[in-house]
């Protein structure tokens, strides 16, 4: 599901990754794949970001580990 996102007023990584993918936890591939709003913690509406592919584990995983940041 490469692609881009655009976001919509008061949009945050989490809910951005849950709308995406149903795991608010993937937020991290998102902000790597955003490094230049890695400082934003809710977003302006019209923000255009990139939407990586998910690695394989990450798409077929039943119950996830924790996230990187935890």
């Amino acid at each position: 599901m490469a692609g881009n996102y655009r976001t919509v007023q008061g949009d945050a990584w989490d809910a951005i990754a849950y709308r995406l993918w149903g795991k608010e936890h993937l937020m991290h591939y998102l902000m790597e794949a955003n490094p230049a709003y890695m400082d934003v913690l809710s977003f302006p509406a019209g923000v255009e970001l990139v939407v990586p592919d998910l690695p394989a584990a990450a798409r077929t995983a039943k119950k996830a580990e924790l996230p990187p940041w935890m």
